[in-house]
């Protein structure tokens, strides 16, 4: 069969999208949402270090999976001066005397 113009634009259209690595897809929601799907999807396809923490933030809200606790002792802990002797410990000193 003779594709129409109207279907070659498509899968030309869906073409040129998969090869900036995107798809096109459909979602059920409530209408009261779509501006705020709309520019979720928007910032998730713009990329960026503000898309991959929509994306962290998103997942681990629908996952259920709440920050990891320790993540500062973890880094802490494999930091390079982990295991150095390092003393730091302060002197104690009692101030100065001031008149008031």
């Amino acid at each position: 069969m003779k594709k129409t113009s109207q279907r070659r634009a498509i899968d030309n259209y869906r073409d040129r999208l998969s090869k900036r690595g995107m798809v096109r897809f459909e979602v059920i929601g409530r209408d009261t949402d779509r501006d705020l799907v709309r520019s979720v999807a928007r910032c998730l396809a713009e990329g960026g270090p503000e898309a991959d923490r929509l994306r962290a933030a998103v997942s681990g809200t629908i996952s259920g999976v709440g920050p990891r606790k320790g993540g500062i002792l973890k880094a802490l802990l494999e930091s390079p001066l982990a295991g150095s002797e390092l003393d730091l410990t302060r002197p104690r000193e009692e101030g100065r005397k001031v008149d008031l």
